[in-house]
């Protein structure tokens, strides 16, 4: 689709950005209550999506950054890797003058813990930088639906809203539609060049951000590897003599080996989403990813025999008592499984990739023999996986549509700062806040205190990133780990028909799976039986789910797929 399109992608998925801000576990996960009333007379809903010659025309212009050259390259849709110290003197500038023109711009989003004061250094000086004078409206994370809901009602709306692509439920899409601003006229095309750091964004990212048929969005890039890797503790591993497995049935036999009751040691937590990439299962993160042409046909991941697969084989974990107790509440545990994965009383833990470095940091001094590493996804029969492509972006800015042109030039001011590649002055800046402050640096690595950790958080990150980027060189194995990871794993994933579509399902079919994950994990603890999940399919067909398939096969139609 683009030149970087392959090559450069990620910034955190959903998993991965609640997972670095330590709250994943209290994420709410799945779909979204409805919105009684977003939209208004003004809410201009357009169903479908716009690709092709049609997005052609909307996008920006792609012009790569090379401020910084990273350690890593990208390959096979990974993120770029950077594994050495830093050299705070030696930092890039990519924003050589200030863009902003003093205005005010008013910011909501959703904020994990507790939000600083508004006038702490870290926003004063992210705002002097920027030169904007940027006020937060910082909401609960965890409920930041119902918030969204009730703003997105109103007639007053601040000047940018952070959306996360989880909190895109109900009516939200044609909310989003009737009340943020086209930002194509300062975006599309060579008009990007002004954004230097806006116009490295990778395009695949831009796609994502047409939503009916207009640019409103700035996005938060994220690579289109699978973000869910089957980390373990490959200390134990090595100190008893464990094996990775390669297959579904070596996974199971290892899993019995290691459980233990009795010593409160189990193999695993619940590894469906590894099942899902296993079996070849197509993908549940976004609805649209769930469709596929195969053999000509357009098909759900419901209608599968791979999707009955990876329940099945997860059941058969609970089944065998090889699962740690705490996940057998599912969704609504309440206990973090961290300590005891730590602890050892579990060994595999498929979780976002960014847990892998998140563990690493968390033990280094607690636990010095404490060592995490990855499993490469095996396929379920002992061959290569058949993976299946993410979204290259989930988390979106957008600027009000009664913005004046000032303001919507402040914002994209803002989003030139945020969107700043590693390595330079801006990035440190924007992740790290002011050294002294908020940081100090001990052997070339940055290290937040508790003021860090309080204001450096959730803000200034959510306005818009740059291509994804793997950096950590306080532990340099792990980025190198990670990246190569998704590099290996990159080579076995392929793109659905609707990879990279922002599709806006037309609202009467919006809540057609809305019980499908709690169904997914009743199943796999034994509460309910696969024949419930294809009496489920068999009503969702009934329901309206081949009208939707009528309404998907018409888009393929008229844009193409995107499938590889």
């Amino acid at each position: 689709m683009t030149p970087n399109a392959a090559s450069a992608s990620s910034g955190p998925s959903r998993r991965s950005f609640l997972a670095s801000t330590a709250v994943a576990t209290a994420a709410v996960a799945g779909g979204m209550p409805l919105l009684s009333a977003c939209g208004g007379s003004d809410s201009g809903s357009r169903d479908g999506t716009t690709s092709g010659k049609d997005a052609k025309k909307i996008l920006p212009a792609y012009v790569a950054s090379n401020v910084v050259t990273p350690d890593i390259p990208s390959k096979n849709g990974s993120s770029l890797g950077f594994t050495s110290k830093l050299d705070l003197a030696d930092l890039k500038t990519s924003v050589p003058k200030k863009l902003g023109k003093g205005g005010k711009v008013t910011i909501m989003s959703p904020f994990w813990g507790s939000p600083p004061k508004g006038d702490n250094p870290y926003y004063t000086g992210m705002n002097d930088l920027i030169g904007v004078d940027v006020r937060w409206q910082n909401q609960d994370g965890n409920t930041y639906d119902q918030k969204l809901g009730a703003v997105l009602a109103s007639s007053e709306i601040p000047d940018m809203v952070v959306i996360p692509g989880w909190n895109m439920g109900g009516k939200i899409p044609s909310a989003i539609i009737g009340k943020f601003a086209d930002l194509g006229p300062y975006l599309s095309g060579d008009a990007v060049k002004e954004y230097p750091n806006l116009a490295a964004i990778p395009t695949d990212a831009w796609q994502r951000s047409i939503f009916g048929g207009a640019l409103r969005a700035l996005p938060m890039p994220a690579s289109y590897v699978p973000n869910i890797v089957p980390c373990y503790r490959k200390d134990i591993f090595d100190k008893e003599g464990y094996e990775v497995p390669r297959s579904a049935d070596e996974f199971l036999a290892l899993c019995k080996e290691i459980t233990n009751a009795k010593a409160k040691r189990w193999a695993c937590g619940d590894m469906k989403w590894t099942a899902f990439n296993s079996f070849g299962s197509l993908g549940g993160g976004e609805k649209a990813l769930a469709w596929n042409v195969v053999d000509g046909k357009l098909i759900n991941r419901l209608e599968t025999e791979e999707f009955l697969e990876a329940l099945e084989w997860t059941r058969k974990l609970f089944a065998a008592g090889v699962v740690h107790p705490d996940f057998e509440l599912g969704k609504s545990q309440a206990t973090d499984p961290a300590p005891k994965f730590a602890a050892g009383e579990f060994l595999i833990w498929n979780n976002d990739s960014s847990n892998w470095y998140g563990q690493t940091a968390s033990q280094a001094t607690q636990n010095p023999d404490f060592e995490i590493w990855g499993m490469d996804i095996f396929g379920h029969d002992g061959g290569d996986p058949v993976l299946w492509a993410t979204n290259p972006a989930n988390i979106f800015a957008f600027v009000s549509k009664k913005a004046s042109e000032s303001v919507i030039r402040d914002a994209l001011a803002v989003a030139n700062v945020t969107a700043a590649p590693y390595g330079t002055q801006e990035y440190m800046f924007t992740n790290y806040g002011v050294e002294g402050t908020h940081y100090t640096v001990k052997d070339g690595v940055p290290v937040k205190n508790d003021k860090g950790n309080n204001e450096v958080l959730n803000a200034f990150v959510m306005v818009a990133s740059p291509a994804s980027t793997i950096a950590h060189p306080d532990f340099p194995d792990v980025a190198r780990g990670r990246v190569e990871w998704q590099q290996r794993m990159g080579a076995f994933t392929k793109k659905t028909a609707f990879y990279g579509m922002q599709i806006t399902e037309p609202a009467r079919y919006t809540n057609l799976t809305n019980d499908l994950e709690q169904l997914e994990d009743d199943v796999v603890r034994g509460r309910k039986k696969i024949s419930d999940v294809q009496q489920f399919a068999s009503e969702w067909k009934s329901k309206g789910g081949d009208k939707l398939r009528d309404w998907y096969q018409k888009i393929l139609d008229e844009n193409g797929s995107a499938a590889n």
